[in-house]
């Protein structure tokens, strides 16, 4: 089955408009978050990546094909001609393979957007994996899937519940303080990425589509999208802060995604 991963994003509340790459190479440890991302899949055995280019498309490229130090030197290049996506086939230090597809998909394009122009690619089978190129979790993929294949619906959202970013005060009718909680876990659900949709999906995606406004809402309002609930581990790298403690916890050993 395949994975489809967005990586358009520039990192503009990471490091600003002018990020000198795209989000998706920015690092954890010492290495990108799109490799933690797909490592975490391989680890479950899903290990067929398309990644959905943007921003500074051409340095995610280079990454695959030269500057990854920690992939073996048998790497398949088939480079189609026409302006079809690179294809590579990567043999990593654990003999794991994993196939990747990079589609240049515009560099301003909406998520659904960049979803509907890789239709050749991952309409080729009943249902493909979906997840953001920036977003960490110990989710079970497996789990996920068995989810999704019960409900027979054309989409599942793996949603979360994310923690206040500020302390919460809560008082009484006199205004006493009677506790205060730092950052709190919410009572609502996000989404959290990490989808598994069927082909079906492309029957609800118009041109221009931001997946989140348009497409996802379309899905909802015909019946056709289930939640997943996820109580463990999830994390963005959406500033420099999450980026900071993400490196932390690598750095540490204890990271929640680490599963490998």
């Amino acid at each position: 089955m395949k994975v489809a991963i967005l990586a358009g994003g520039k990192g503009i509340r990471l490091y600003g408009e002018e990020a000198d790459q795209p989000k998706a190479l920015f690092q954890v440890g010492t290495r990108p978050i799109i490799w933690h991302i797909m490592k975490s899949y391989a680890n479950q055995g899903f290990t067929d990546f398309v990644i959905l280019l943007g921003y500074q498309e051409d340095k995610i490229v280079d990454y695959f094909l030269h500057q990854a130090p920690y992939l073996e030197s048998d790497i398949q290049i088939r480079q189609a001609s026409g302006g079809a996506p690179a294809q590579v086939t990567v043999v990593n230090q654990s003999a794991e393979t994993w196939s990747v597809t990079l589609c240049r998909t515009g560099i301003d394009s909406p998520t659904g957007e960049r979803v509907r122009r890789v239709q050749a690619h991952l309409a080729t089978d009943e249902r493909f994996m979906l997840t953001y190129g920036d977003g960490l979790s110990d989710v079970d993929i497996h789990g996920l899937l068995e989810f999704h294949c019960s409900h027979g619906k054309i989409g599942t959202m793996t949603t979360i519940r994310a923690r206040s970013q500020f302390g919460h005060v809560f008082t009484n009718d006199r205004g006493l303080v009677e506790r205060i909680e730092e950052k709190p876990q919410l009572p609502d659900w996000i989404n959290g990425g990490f989808f598994v949709f069927e082909r079906g999906l492309f029957d609800y995606l118009e041109p221009d589509d931001v997946l989140e406004r348009d497409c996802l809402p379309r899905l909802a309002a015909a019946g056709q999208l289930m939640a997943y609930p996820h109580e463990g581990f999830w994390a963005c790298m959406d500033t420099y802060k999450d980026s900071v403690v993400l490196n932390e916890l690598w750095n540490s050993g204890t990271a929640p995604w680490q599963k490998w």
